[in-house]
């Protein structure tokens, strides 16, 4: 399989955007005629420097996540300012598969460039695979399936840690089904928070002897879309979106292997993702991304965009430590959009932020996908 990196620059795609408080837009995304979605991707640095964006490009006439969606990729040689032209990723299986999507990529113990990605063959049926690159994505290996027995998990982008000991962990949410019948409402919605794990660099996987369920009678979404950032070598903060007003949190003290009860953490939020990542050469100093307007029963929900605005980021350090006040990222110019499922991405002097930012005119807020690129200098 070979990926070809396309060049040249597609300027007409940086399209004038709602202005933010932080930081600029450097690539927007829209849906089109055959591509009704652009969203859910992630980064990764190459050997020379130049930057991979690997992102979920939707076909046909549904942007619904069972539609139809390969991996597109484009390149930054300049620090993600500009980009080239989309080339795609020939996923083995993906022509018998409902879709491809929610991809992360990851610099591999031995140097290889790992590529992540979910195969969605039914609504009882979808699981995490890998492709490994010796050649920062020119050629791909054979697939590895990374989740060894059967059943519906759901992995968000950019999610794939590799822990100071070398330990790959990919936070999942296992969804059960309630039916036979081949469709959404077959399938239970409330998460359970497992991991998978490989201690051999990504050639074999199991799951961890402890998964995480949400000890709450009146939760209609349990544990769904975990992250996961080691805060020391062993020593793991790992969150998911709830239904109840907050993400929350777990903890792992012997690498992913075994979990705290899930517990509320400090984030509120609406039932929307929240992402981490530890800043370069800070310390213990964290990043987060993250919706923080809780969904009040007295609050009318707006659409497309529901409660997934404003988008904003916060530094801090550790889940117990003390925390910045969050700047906003996108929002205040219109409400009715929806930002989420984000791609964090940290260069010499910035941070490429890649999420969803669909508002009334793309009539899906996963639609559109807008890169944003913020100076470090300007982080709260």
């Amino acid at each position: 399989m070979v990926l070809a990196l396309a060049g040249g620059v597609v300027a007409a795609e940086k399209a004038a955007a709602p202005k933010a408080t932080v930081g600029k837009n450097v690539l927007e995304l829209p849906p089109g005629l055959g591509n009704p979605r652009n969203s859910e991707g992630a980064f990764a640095e190459l050997g020379d420097g130049k930057i991979l964006f690997v992102y979920s490009h939707f076909l046909g006439d549904s942007g619904g996540d069972h539609a139809k969606a390969r991996l597109a990729a484009r390149v930054s040689a300049d620090g993600g300012e500009t980009w080239s032209g989309d080339t795609f990723v020939a996923i083995p299986r993906e022509a018998e598969a409902m879709n491809v999507m929610s991809v992360s990529l990851l610099r591999l113990g031995n140097g290889d460039l790992g590529l992540f990605y979910l195969l969605r063959f039914s609504w009882h049926e979808m699981r995490m695979w890998m492709l490994r690159s010796p050649d920062d994505g020119r050629t791909w290996g054979e697939p590895v399936n990374c989740m060894p027995a059967g059943g519906y998990y759901v992995v968000n982008n950019d999610r794939v840690v590799r822990l100071a000991s070398g330990r790959l962990v990919i936070p999942a949410a296992r969804h059960p089904s309630r039916a036979d019948r081949n469709e959404a409402s077959a399938v239970d919605w409330r998460g359970v928070t497992t991991f998978f794990l490989s201690d051999d660099d990504g050639r074999t996987w199991r799951e961890s002897a402890g998964s995480v369920t949400l000890a709450v009678v009146h939760t209609r979404s349990g544990l769904q879309e975990p992250g996961v950032v080691e805060l020391a070598p062993g020593h793991l903060w790992a969150w998911a979106r709830t239904d109840l007003g907050r993400q929350y949190e777990m903890f792992s003290t012997d690498g992913a292997e075994t979990w705290t009860q899930a517990t509320p953490s400090r984030f509120t939020s609406p039932n929307s993702p929240l992402s981490v990542k530890r800043l370069p050469d800070a310390g213990k100093k964290l990043l987060a991304i993250w919706n923080p307007a809780p969904g009040y029963e007295t609050r009318p929900m707006q659409s497309p965009g529901g409660d997934r605005t404003p988008l904003v980021i916060a530094t801090g350090a550790g889940a117990a430590g003390k925390w910045s006040a969050a700047k906003i990222i996108d929002g205040p110019d219109e409400p009715t959009a929806g930002y989420c499922y984000t791609a964090i991405h940290f260069t010499k002097d910035a941070v490429l932020l890649a999420y969803c930012a669909g508002g009334d005119a793309d009539k899906n807020r996963l639609a559109r996908l807008r890169v944003r690129k913020i100076s470090l200098a300007v982080l709260p």
